[in-house]
């Protein structure tokens, strides 16, 4: 098998997996999630770096070309030092995509205001990759940004749905419209927060757009397939799909499966 390969810091990075699985049923596919050590989002660049080269690392071991970072923090803090430096010195032939830049690059076609709003972790956030990398496809595009450091232990300890997230929903939502009453188009710069997408849209004007990035990273990852068809071969295509979590898999698959939206069955992975 040649999967490609699908990582996050936890749980969150399988709602992008969802949306891919639905558009390119045809290809097989790992997931990893580093519950072990997670969360990322309070961790520093080096940190981060080291925790998501060892997981990339682990997905060549299992004959992954290719490999996509669904997890807005390592590919804020870890992506590019992957890319410019690890891979051409250890893995030239392998590749690593992240979830920033196909966002950043449909961005333009959302916002009639200019004014964007970016919802993240404090380690996203922080970063500002989303301001470099949009300002790079949208130059007069204001972005706004926001952390919401309680959304993802809400998420994670399944009460998105419950009446207490309704305080902190609308907590970081009027910090976020503080800073400027005209945007026009909401960011979910983490990959679990489409599981607050319907407390999200009852706080905030029908007039609003609110994107979520599973459906636009599984589009930019077929485009990608289709302009390098040296990767595309390398890739197999029995629809298989594997998931491995660094931490308990009972608890992995009983969380997971709210976030895929079908069944999952995890094995135990251990990193050094």
């Amino acid at each position: 098998m040649q999967p490609i390969g699908i990582f996050d810091s936890g749980y969150g990075g399988l709602t992008v997996f969802k949306a891919i699985a639905a558009r390119l049923p045809q290809y097989d596919y790992i997931y990893l999630g580093d519950n072990g050590r997670a969360p990322y989002g309070n961790r520093s660049f080096d940190t981060i770096h080291q925790y998501t080269w060892e997981c990339v690392q682990w997905f060549f071991d299992q004959g992954c070309p290719l490999v996509i970072l669904a997890c807005n923090t390592a590919s804020a803090k870890a992506l590019r030092t992957i890319q410019q430096q690890d891979l051409p010195q250890k893995h030239a032939d392998k590749r690593v995509l992240g979830v920033i830049r196909p966002t950043a690059e449909v961005i333009n076609d959302y916002t009639k205001s200019r004014k964007v709003g970016v919802l993240g972790t404090k380690g996203t956030v922080n970063s500002g990759s989303y301001v470099l990398e949009i300002n790079k496809f949208a130059p007069d595009v204001t972005v706004y940004q926001q952390a919401c450091p309680m959304w993802v232990p809400l998420v994670e300890n399944g009460e998105y749905n419950s009446e207490g997230a309704d305080y902190f929903v609308r907590l970081y939502l009027e910090k976020i419209f503080a800073q400027s009453g005209t945007i026009d188009t909401l960011l979910l710069a983490c990959t679990h927060y489409p599981l607050l997408a319907n407390k999200i849209r009852q706080a905030i004007p029908e007039n609003i757009t609110l994107l979520s990035q599973g459906d636009i990273v599984a589009e930019s990852l077929a485009d990608y397939l289709q302009r390098h068809p040296e990767m595309e071969t390398r890739i197999t295509q029995t629809g298989v799909r594997k998931f491995f979590t660094t931490d308990d898999t009972t608890d992995f698959d009983q969380h997971a499966t709210a976030f895929f939206g079908a069944p999952v069955t995890s094995g135990y992975v251990h990193l050094p």
